[in-house]
């Protein structure tokens, strides 16, 4: 088991690993890889370093990372549990660990389709482990493509009478458990109800009767993952203390994912909080 795993390698994640790493803690940085560094185009702002793209300085941290001998899974995170210790599913392994850091930005993948903004707490939903309760014995749909839609729907499948993927146009991820579901892969049109979800609508004018939609597309943000925690989460944001930490005892977050100033400074800033107040906890 790990002393603390950090999901992400932008600037809060290698800056947290940089200090934990230092401190001799048993840590594993998981990415799935550069993130929103990659649409930077040019960095202007930063303290001691010329201009400068995304992708470069992204480059630049990794190879921080890398000489201090930090370990880098390329993977993708699907899911977050904790029972006293946190277990970290990605879409190829487990993980567990004493503590967690989420440093992997944050974006609302809600497509714009008409009805998902409408019907959000009438029938959509964004975690299919806080909400499968609610669906006992219903038909409900996944949207998404890829390997998070996969586990969301894995998730609601002991629970639901009935299950289909709808990836909306997109061809769905070549992955054996993709198999054990209905696959929609028609373009959406819209979804409809009264008070809550009934149906959607595809562009083929087909109509299928549904009581809810999770919400699962691309990867798995650090919101999302945060909420499968029980994390508070207000205004897309995940809520945190003065030292980083979520009011689940040993989870973290910094970075885009807490709001605020959307900036690299913050960003290493706050991976550098988590780390020292980890560091200070552990000892």
């Amino acid at each position: 088991m790990y002393d603390v795993i950090i999901i992400g390698s932008g600037p809060a994640g290698i800056s947290a690993g940089i200090y934990l790493k230092r401190a001799k803690k048993n840590i594993l940085i998981i990415s799935k890889g550069i993130g929103a560094l990659e649409k930077a185009h040019k960095i202007e702002n930063y303290y001691g370093v010329e201009p400068i793209s995304g992708k470069e300085l992204y480059n630049i941290g990794l190879r921080q990372a890398q000489k201090l001998d930090i370990p880098i899974d390329i993977d993708e995170v699907t899911s977050i549990l904790y029972d006293g210790k946190f277990i970290i599913t990605t879409a190829n392994r487990t993980y567990e660990s004493s503590q967690v850091i989420l440093a992997t930005g944050t974006n609302r993948n809600a497509p714009n389709i008409k009805g998902i903004k409408e019907f959000e707490g009438k029938g959509v939903s964004y975690c299919a482990i806080c909400d499968a309760f609610f669906f006992r014995g219903k038909d409900v749909a996944v949207i998404g493509n890829g390997n998070y839609a996969i586990h969301e729907a894995k998730q609601l499948k002991p629970v639901a009478k009935s299950v289909t993927i709808l990836t909306n146009g997109s061809e769905m991820i070549q992955n054996r458990d993709a198999s054990d579901f209905e696959v929609n892969e028609e373009p959406i049109r819209e979804f409809r109800g009264n008070n809550k979800v009934e149906e959607v609508e595809f562009e083929s004018q087909n109509i299928k009767k549904i009581d809810g939609v999770f919400v699962a597309i691309g990867t798995a943000s650090s919101v999302d993952l945060a909420r499968k925690t029980g994390a508070v989460i207000h205004n897309n944001n995940i809520i945190v203390d003065n030292n980083m930490e979520t009011n689940v005892k040993g989870l973290y977050a910094c970075g885009d994912c807490t709001g605020g100033l959307l900036q690299i400074n913050k960003a290493v800033y706050e991976g550098a909080v988590a780390a020292l107040n980890i560091i200070q906890n552990m000892g």
